[in-house]
């Protein structure tokens, strides 16, 4: 199938770009074949963010949104930040907070709801959006420039023969093609060894965000509360805190980031989750209330510094495949919207001009003019500065962005998340109390919320590039820490028999497309790419 262009991925990034190609193509007159595929079975099915979001980008991409019905509804009334101890809360008055930690005129969504919006707006306007088709391999034209993709085949056995069901996957060609995939993407991963696109600029670094969706008591709920905390139950020493959205109709969503550079290898984010729910001040909350949903995502939190060259003969990398994502404000949709709409800009003069397949170097040059550029700047040092400790980190922050303006004449550096953990006999043992079933749970009855599904008989999507390095090293010099931090139970080291060797099973029907494992591996053993089209957790509006 041939088109204009291609979009890879039906989150705010790829949506953003093809609306707004379209919007460019109507108003000068210019019939563009444009294609987005993704996925996940349903546009929004993958999508997962805590979510406050700055509204920005959507008034410049769709002004009218209100008019249309966006699912933006519930505006921002008061912002808490809170350090915890075990025990014991401490709020900071909103007066000695950064202002990218203040939210006045931002929402409070559910991303998947707005994906959804996104996509019906993409349909309307004459875009083809077909779900359910994943994105497996990279293209390549004779010159060497990407041409397209194609989806990965279906039906397939587990020793990658072709099953009674197989249904070849289909080539997608384009003369421009934009990647979408979201934090870590597979392709996107290829793209960068293929085209060096990391050269000369830091790694990226990673937090893994843990969510759930709860109803609570109509009593306990603050319609447009925001609070984040900091501090308990991690060391002061580990990068994460929390956040708590109070959105409309008694749901809370709440959840658990820790950055993917902790040097613990005993800990779980899953767990540390679990424990933070216990502290009285987010105890009072949820009791009494309902879980309803469950889900986890890695989130890109390098910043500036560790934005890879977005560009390449034949399509560039936009939204968090790049890492477009302002760690220092929790918020990444804004960030995500903008740069889908400035790769638009730039392929829509492209093709206008008659080329094809080409470097579109107009996106990384509007980028740099851009308001989200100065805004990544201002932010840079976030993350680099948080990893000297909870303290030191929000003290030095906090004069960076109120003394200095985000305007400091040093960039700090980013280092690789899976460089930072030690052996475990470095380390101290972390003892998790049991789930009480009503406040905390288990892994698996949370995966059990997320509507995860993986066809067992098809190719693991999780592959081991050598099967012996995960007992050989990671058990016997981390403890396994795949086991736990995986927030779907996916990694498990058994034991056959009585004393039997040990051996690394796993379980990828439980994977929630998270990407720690592929981000976290001590030694980068695991690669983590796409599973047939249409499957993975089916997120209900998360």
């Amino acid at each position: 199938m041939e088109f204009d262009v291609l979009v890879v991925g039906g989150g705010p990034a790829g949506l953003a770009a093809a609306i707004r190609l379209k919007q460019l193509a109507d108003e000068k007159g210019q019939a563009l074949s444009i294609c987005l595929i993704e996925k996940g079975a349903e546009i929004g099915a993958h999508s997962l963010s805590g979510a406050v979001m700055d509204p920005r980008a959507l008034d410049e991409l769709i002004p009218d949104w209100k008019d249309k019905g966006a699912p933006v509804s519930t505006e921002v009334s008061e912002d808490r930040f809170v350090f915890l101890s075990e025990r014991g809360a401490r709020r900071v008055p909103n007066a000695l907070l950064p202002g990218c930690f203040l939210n006045h005129g931002n929402y409070i969504v559910r991303l998947g709801h707005l994906a959804k919006w996104l996509g019906e707006q993409a349909e309307a306007m004459g875009i083809e959006v077909y779900p359910g088709f994943a994105a497996a391999e990279v293209l390549y034209d004779e010159a060497g420039a990407v041409k397209g993709v194609a989806t990965g085949d279906m039906g397939l056995n587990r020793d990658g023969s072709p099953g009674p069901a197989h249904q070849p996957g289909m080539e997608l060609h384009a003369r421009y093609t934009l990647f979408a995939e979201g934090c870590r993407g597979h392709l996107g991963k290829l793209l960068e060894a293929r085209f060096s696109l990391r050269d000369g600029v830091d790694p990226q670094t990673y937090g893994i965000g843990i969510k759930e969706l709860w109803e609570i008591p109509a009593a306990q709920h603050v319609p447009g509360l925001v609070m984040h905390t900091a501090g308990w139950p991690l060391e002061t020493d580990t990068y994460g805190g929390s956040f708590m959205y109070h959105l409309e109709g008694n749901l809370v969503a709440v959840g658990f980031v820790v950055g993917l550079n902790y040097a613990n290898p005993y800990l779980s984010p899953f767990e540390e989750f679990q424990r933070y729910k216990t502290h009285p001040q987010i105890r009072k909350f949820l009791e009494g209330g309902k879980r309803l949903a469950y889900g986890a995502r890695a989130l890109a939190a390098g910043g500036l510094q560790s934005l890879p060259k977005t560009t390449f003969p034949g399509g560039a990398l936009i939204g968090d495949d790049a890492g477009y994502l302002n760690a220092s404000r929790i918020k990444g949709i804004h960030a995500a919207i903008k740069s889908g709409m400035l790769a638009a800009e730039a392929a829509f003069e492209a093709l206008v001009a008659e080329r094809s397949r080409d470097e579109l170097v107009a996106y990384p040059e509007a980028f740099r003019q851009s308001w989200l550029c100065e805004e990544l700047h201002r932010a840079r040092n976030f993350k680099p500065l948080m990893k000297k400790g909870l303290w030191l980190g929000s003290l030095l922050f906090g004069m960076d962005q109120m003394l200095l303006r985000g305007k400091a004449p040093w960039t700090l550096h980013n280092s690789a998340d899976h460089t930072a953990l030690k052996k475990a006999s470095e380390c101290t043992p972390i003892d998790y109390p049991k789930p009480d079933g009503v406040l905390t749970f288990d892994r698996l009855f949370s995966v059990f919320l997320s509507n995860t599904n993986h066809e067992e008989e098809q190719p693991c999507h999780l592959q081991l590039k050598d099967a012996s390095v995960a007992i050989r090293i990671n058990l016997e010099q981390y403890d396994a820490p795949e086991q736990r931090y995986c927030p779907a139970g996916v990694y498990e080291i058994v034991r056959d028999g009585q004393g039997g060797e040990p051996r690394l099973q796993i379980n990828a029907q439980n994977c929630v497309h998270c990407k720690s494992c592929d981000i976290k591996d001590p030694t980068q053993n695991i690669n983590w790419v796409v599973p047939q089209g249409g499957e993975g957790p089916i997120y209900q509006g998360m």
